[in-house]
């Protein structure tokens, strides 16, 4: 899988705000990060299903650190 990161919209597009114009751009590269990682673990002899659960309880501590 090949990141891109090229965003496709110009100010004067009236986007309302920078968010909304990353927005796209921040979760197709999220969804491929999280691609990679499950491939990582299943090549490393993990299931898919670990990894994915690996993924949700480190996002669940990011929560919890930071709201600490």
């Amino acid at each position: 899988m090949a990141m891109s990161a090229h965003i496709h919209v110009k100010p004067e597009d009236h986007i309302l705000t920078l968010q909304e114009a990353i927005e796209p751009v921040y979760n197709r590269l999220a969804l491929e990060c999280e691609a990679r990682i499950i491939d990582a673990a299943v090549k490393a002899g993990w299931s898919a299903q670990e990894a994915v659960a690996a993924i949700e309880d480190l996002r669940k501590r990011d929560i919890l650190d930071s709201t600490h």
